[in-house]
């Protein structure tokens, strides 16, 4: 059986196409097998106030089509538009890979992967936002 595999904590909470679902008292496993679901983890969810950065920008962006916040296409593009600018800042072969699955995956409508990607260069921006307010 493929698909995505959550592994929750107790009293976790993750939004399943637009529904928020809490688990229980106890951890848990759920096998999502419906394909091109929208799911997202609260506790990794951005909130509108901090979406203070280029890169969280962007995550912000796909967050909302997994929430059922903003249609597809509209988010499609703005996040192609979003990685094309990221792009020429982070030119590292790291982040060049990140974007790339990024890129990927928005072209295919399969938004939480794309998020998942651009979560990976959350980190990197942190640092060098430190490193340029230093």
């Amino acid at each position: 059986m493929s698909g995505l595999v959550l592994k929750l904590n107790p009293k976790e909470r993750v939004l399943v196409n637009g529904a928020v679902i809490e688990n229980g008292d106890r951890r848990s496993r759920l096998s999502i097998i419906t394909p091109n679901a929208n799911i997202l983890r609260l506790r990794d969810a951005i909130r509108p106030d901090e979406v203070t950065t280029p890169v969280r920008r962007v995550c912000y962006i796909a967050q909302l089509v997994l929430s059922g916040d903003v249609e597809e296409r509209d988010a499609q593009f703005q996040i192609m538009r979003g990685i094309e600018q990221l792009s020429q800042a982070l030119r590292d072969d790291d982040s060049r890979q990140h974007l790339t699955a990024a890129t990927n995956a928005a072209e295919k409508c399969d938004f939480y992967r794309s998020l998942k990607a651009l979560r990976n260069l959350l980190p990197r921006e942190a640092r060098l936002l430190a490193g340029h307010q230093a």
